[in-house]
């Protein structure tokens, strides 16, 4: 099994612990940063590729996670698509997550897509969330590859 879905599973767990608990996530410098592409990729199989650039300081494990939301009539889907290990040494560098998505249920055309840097500090014992950067929901274009 890869360890792309494992990590997603993860954040997304430890969100709702902190979310339920009450907790706040610690959020970290004004400085780091994370941006989504305005054009992202689907593939005729449902496989969809986002990317953008991240900038981040510190800390242990980080990773790029990102999401892509499409409306139609009637439905709106949302899809987690990846997460890429973040090198964290202040320097702008670019990621790209690509996730297989079930169905048809993306196309080509327009949807939102956002990304978050986060970091399962562990310095607690209990893996909690520690978003260093997130970046606002934006209009991207799939295009067919």
């Amino acid at each position: 099994m890869s360890v792309r879905p494992l990590l997603a599973v993860a954040a997304a767990a430890s969100l709702a612990l902190v979310a339920g608990a009450g907790v706040t996530p610690a959020v970290a410098e004004p400085s780091e940063t994370v941006t989504v592409d305005p054009l992202a990729q689907i593939a005729a199989d449902g496989t969809v590729t986002l990317s953008g650039t991240y900038r981040c300081t510190g800390g242990g494990p980080v990773f790029v996670s990102s999401s892509l939301e499409q409306s139609s009539p009637g439905k709106t889907v949302r899809h987690g698509i990846g997460g890429t290990r973040a090198v964290c040494d202040g320097t702008l560098r670019p990621w790209v997550n690509t996730a297989r998505t079930l169905g048809d249920t993306l196309v080509a055309g327009p949807a939102r897509a956002e990304a978050t840097l986060v970091e399962l500090d562990t310095s607690g014992g209990l893996p909690l969330p520690r978003i260093h950067a997130v970046s606002p929901q934006q209009d991207v274009t799939l295009v067919a590859s």
